[in-house]
């Protein structure tokens, strides 16, 4: 029973931590082989070797961090004014009957446009600074959050509710103790997606009309015939996404203990 108990243990170890890193060392390894042997064009695809010698040298020249403060100052705008407009409305449209019935022919109508077809109007009437930027950021991760949002406060177990007027709460109490805390773990939902639909933007709005940011980096590499630094820019955008991700998951956990369900995910 203890071998057994072990032999569960030491193959829960190697899935749970030894396979996620394995696995990509093996690719990486397979990858530089067929680099070596030239099977792959570098002109192309160069070898993981290279990418990092070219990704060390930007680093340790600070030319990947002048640009990743660019766009994470972009993001985080962007992202905190998208997120707050959603949650808000979100709230008085999961609400408020009246207000969601207004509003629902409008949402219906402008969620699906993709953000990349609004970056030339925002230039337009925004210019090319970085407050059509920071626009474009913010509408995209606008929807995320107030469609889950939307979501959250509508699900929420009617009897719960029906408890607290039986308690006479307040209608704030209500909202603060019952409503929220229940919409959380949708809310947390549609805020990770958020985030990771600023990178989305961002990357897209740098691409058309900036001089410094990651998207810039990506598209002048292009530009020079540069895809080891185009690499480079792409991996730092993967690799930041995920910190943001990382980041956001621990929150959520630490905010949502009572939720089982959620804290095992």
């Amino acid at each position: 029973m203890i071998n057994q108990k072990k032999k569960v243990g030491n193959s829960g170890v190697f899935t749970e931590l030894v396979l996620p890193v394995l696995f990509p060392l093996l690719l990486l390894f397979v990858w530089e082989t067929l680099s070596a042997r030239r099977i792959i064009n570098p002109a192309i695809l160069p070898a993981p070797s290279s990418i990092f010698s070219t990704c060390w040298s930007m680093l340790a020249s600070g030319e990947i961090a002048r640009h990743m403060r660019m766009s994470a100052f972009r993001v985080c705008s962007g992202f905190l004014l998208g997120s707050a407009g959603g949650l808000v409305l979100g709230i008085l449209i999961g609400l408020f009957h009246k207000i969601d019935r207004a509003l629902t022919l409008i949402i219906g109508v402008l969620r699906p446009i993709p953000m990349i077809a609004l970056i030339p109007l925002f230039i337009l009437w925004m210019g090319i600074d970085e407050t059509s930027k920071i626009a474009v950021i913010t509408v995209g991760s606008f929807w995320s959050v107030l469609i889950n949002t939307i979501y959250g406060i509508k699900s929420v177990d009617k009897k719960l509710v029906e408890v607290a007027f039986i308690l006479k709460k307040s209608r704030t109490e209500t909202l603060l103790k019952i409503v929220l805390p229940a919409a959380l773990p949708s809310i947390f939902a549609g805020i990770r997606l958020g985030a990771s639909n600023a990178w989305a933007c961002v990357v897209a709005a740098e691409m058309i009309a900036a001089s410094s940011g990651i998207g810039y980096l990506v598209m002048f590499a292009r530009e020079v015939s540069q895809p080891d630094v185009m690499l480079v820019g792409i991996l730092m955008i993967g690799l930041f996404g995920l910190l943001i991700d990382f980041l956001l998951v621990h929150l959520e956990k630490r905010l949502l203990r009572w939720n089982e369900t959620e804290t095992k995910d």
